[in-house]
């Protein structure tokens, strides 16, 4: 019998076929350079990333006071937020919701990153946009009367601090969350709910970035009584857990001025106790924070002086920019001088 071979081995003095050997090799090489190129792909993004957690922005906290009441509320706010739940905090302003945020973010580790609303505020600035096209001409003259132009077009995108927190696990500060229109808000119910955030702008694979598992929100926002605030929509609030800020006691009060306008608790007392009388007598909308008394605070210490009647002015000052009109001022200038 006669075998007739169909496949011949060698070909104008070339092997045809690669022996099992080579196939191996190849198979290796492959393998490293797919190795090889993930890590510089790793190496990127993790310079992007510090490059990224560099340039971020977010205010500092001075002086920071816990009392007992102040770690209960903190304690709280991290729970939630260690459970992976947004945390919405809601109070009056001036209360301590935003430096309560920082804090407890602080405290959680990583990087923070901040939005500040604004009834302006769109999809785009939460999570990002093209911030340029770039055009470029490439023109063919090799051939002889004859002239061809092509036009490349690149557009780079540029992420919002809505998207870098969804990417890199970081935890996001929505500061005045309630100044927004709820229609710029839309974006963060695929977020809460699939663990999605979608790109609207983007194509293809880069349009859905999958929430990074050590993605955290807190948002802080005035009560529905303020002007200018908006309510957002009940699907997106049913996936926050509230917690409702009020103004804190006078131990606390007192502590916190006192700190923040480096004067002793003693004077700082005699500021909170005509700070509350004065907030039972005012509408919400209208009462002074302990802002208001931090201000008024570090205003008495350049005089040295800590009588009654120049904190009452001074408070005055400082309630001067809620009044409606002057008539309206006036009538708040009658219940601060009977305090």
């Amino acid at each position: 019998m006669v075998y007739t071979a169909k496949h011949k081995r060698a070909s104008l003095g070339k092997q045809v076929h690669d022996t099992l050997g080579e196939k191996r090799k190849k198979i290796q090489k492959e393998q490293e350079l797919i190795h090889t190129n993930d890590s510089r792909s790793e190496t990127k993004t993790e310079m992007e990333r510090k490059k990224v957690e560099s340039e971020q922005l977010v205010p500092e906290i001075k002086n920071w006071v816990e009392t007992d009441t102040v770690k209960a509320t903190k304690d709280r706010v991290k729970k939630w937020l260690t459970l992976h739940y947004p945390v919405h905090l809601i109070g009056p302003t001036g209360c301590g919701k935003t430096i309560m945020a920082l804090q407890a973010a602080k405290e959680l580790g990583g990087t923070v990153v901040w939005i500040n609303g604004d009834e302006s505020i769109t999809t785009t600035d939460l999570i990002g946009g093209y911030s340029q096209v770039e055009t470029t001409s490439v023109r063919d003259k090799y051939i002889h009367n004859v002239y061809k132009d092509k036009d490349i077009l690149k557009a780079d995108w540029v992420d919002n601090p809505l998207t870098l927190a969804c990417k890199y696990g970081y935890t996001l500060i929505y500061n005045e969350f309630s100044r927004s229109k709820a229609v710029a808000n839309n974006i963060l119910l695929s977020i809460f709910s699939e663990g999605i955030l979608e790109l609207p702008t983007q194509f293809g694979e880069e349009r859905y970035v999958k929430v990074h598992p050590q993605f955290r929100a807190i948002f802080t926002s005035n009560s529905l009584e303020y002007a200018g605030v908006h309510r957002a929509q009940d699907a997106l609030l049913d996936r926050m857990v509230g917690i409702y800020m009020d103004y804190y006691n006078q131990e606390t009060e007192t502590k916190i001025i006192a700190s923040q306008a480096g004067i002793n608790e003693e004077e700082a007392r005699v500021i909170t106790t005509l700070l509350q009388s004065l907030r039972e007598k005012l509408p919400e909308e209208s009462g002074l924070g302990t802002r208001a008394g931090v201000m008024v605070a570090q205003a008495v210490s350049l005089t040295k002086s800590f009588d009654k009647s120049v904190i009452k002015k001074l408070l005055g000052e400082v309630l001067t920019s809620k009044t409606k009109s002057l008539s309206h001022f006036k009538e708040q200038m009658k219940i601060i001088g009977k305090l």
